[in-house]
């Protein structure tokens, strides 16, 4: 990979970083979420006319992941509300890695390397340090951003067979942001629709921002896949990991102990491994 190519998708991970981060700085994170996601989509309808749509075969899952998605954002704001960014972020992004690569030889057939491996155990030993060590402010912390690990790794499976079928990759991605969005907004609409209307209209700007950098950081991904070996892409996306305790400390003022630096950068360590293998 060239220098200016790891510069760019650094650059992504940083930007799915900033989005989290913008959930988390919000009053209100369930409306937050629903906001960006909902900007995302907006986007993803002004691209999808220009784009070749997504072939026949691959709209079941399509739809399987935009349902996945729907859980995925109602979880980050359920996981936000209650614990801090700097803890909740590292466990969300590096299980999920874990959890697709156990469940790969079922799914889809691909065996594990001895490096997987290690990465796995990494991984799995930052992960129980945290636990033990008070890494999450109280226990339905841990298991609301292991439930969210979960759902990443189910929509990541999806879209690994999905994208595959589509035979128009940016097409499918962008359809995906876009019934999540539709979902998501109706479901507001009907329940909440005075709160959010006002908070949209007090909070539009951060949406634009997060919604421009979620689908941002998923398209700049797929785009340098193209340039590059995905798992060398994929590695070094998972440095968001450390953008988010980074911005989490510098911009949301959460305080991180030192054995908690050991446990992120463990995790971290872990899931870069884990995607290169």
């Amino acid at each position: 990979m060239s220098a200016s190519l790891i510069a760019i998708v650094l650059f992504a991970a940083c930007l799915h970083a900033c989005w989290n981060a913008v959930v988390k700085g919000a009053g209100d994170k369930l409306l937050a979420t629903i906001l960006v996601n909902g900007m995302a989509g907006m986007l993803a309808a002004c691209a999808l006319p220009f784009l070749t749509p997504p072939a026949p075969p691959s709209w079941g899952f399509i739809a399987a992941s935009a349902l996945c998605q729907v859980g995925y954002y109602l979880l980050i704001a359920n996981a936000y509300r209650i614990a801090d960014m700097s803890q909740a972020y590292p466990l969300m992004r590096g299980s999920a890695p874990v959890f697709v690569a156990l469940a790969s030889p079922w799914v889809i057939g691909e065996s594990l390397s001895s490096p997987a491996w290690a990465g796995i155990l990494l991984i799995s030993g930052g992960i129980m340090a945290m636990i033990r060590g008070r890494g999450l402010n109280n226990r339905k912390g841990v298991w609301l951003a292991l439930a969210t690990a979960v759902v990443i790794a189910a929509y990541t499976l999806i879209d690994g067979i999905g994208v595959r079928r589509s035979a128009a990759p940016a097409a499918y991605t962008l359809w995906i942001f876009l019934l999540t969005a539709m979902v998501l907004l109706g479901w507001v609409l009907l329940a909440r629709r005075t709160a959010f209307v006002h908070y949209a209209r007090g909070n539009l700007h951060y949406g634009v921002i997060g919604g421009a950098g979620t689908l941002a950081s998923y398209g700049i991904a797929l785009w340098a896949m193209t340039k590059a070996p995905v798992a060398l892409v994929a590695g070094l996306r998972e440095t968001s990991i450390l953008f988010a305790v980074l911005i989490a400390v510098v911009v949301l003022k959460e305080r991180v102990r030192r054995d908690q630096w050991a446990m992120i950068t463990l995790i971290t360590a872990g899931a870069v491994l884990l995607r290169l293998a």
